[in-house]
């Protein structure tokens, strides 16, 4: 059975949910839990007068951190200690999804749980999903949750 599972969450209700089932999953086999978040810190307009890159960047990690102490307090309420971390891109090119995988290999994870929010048509062409990446590219075995 699973050993160690990593949920990666956003903030929303969806991975909300992923949360609580990695939750569960961890404590009825007795697996570690990691909770990470990955905030893309990679601004293409540097030269913008109205925005300062640094406060934007330190403004999305610290959301990340609120977002990670929230679940991991959540998860000990339940009776499952977990670890966290902040994912932090910072090179072009370099993505979200391929980012959560790499964490889940250098940790290394037996499961990797994510919200998916069941997207469609031209939402999904232009929003993109970063669950549908996970998958593309994870070479362990992967738990999507849907909204309800």
């Amino acid at each position: 059975m699973y050993k160690r599972i990593l949920v990666a969450i956003d903030g929303s209700d969806t991975s909300d949910r992923a949360l609580e089932e990695a939750v569960r999953l961890a404590k009825e086999t007795g697996a570690q839990l990691r909770i990470v978040h990955a905030v893309d810190e990679v601004i293409l307009n540097w030269d913008a007068e109205y925005a300062n890159p640094a406060e934007i960047w330190e403004a999305m990690a610290k959301t990340g951190r609120d977002l990670l102490d929230k679940a991991t307090a959540r998860a000990a309420a339940a009776g499952v200690q977990a670890d966290s971390k902040l994912i932090e891109l910072t090179t072009l090119g370099h993505r979200i999804p391929e980012a959560i995988v790499e964490e889940a290999q250098a940790w290394p994870a037996d499961l990797i749980v994510l919200g998916t929010h069941g997207r469609r048509g031209l939402s999904h062409v232009f929003l993109g999903s970063v669950a549908e990446g996970v998958v593309r590219v994870a070479t362990k075995p992967v738990l999507l949750i849907r909204s309800s």
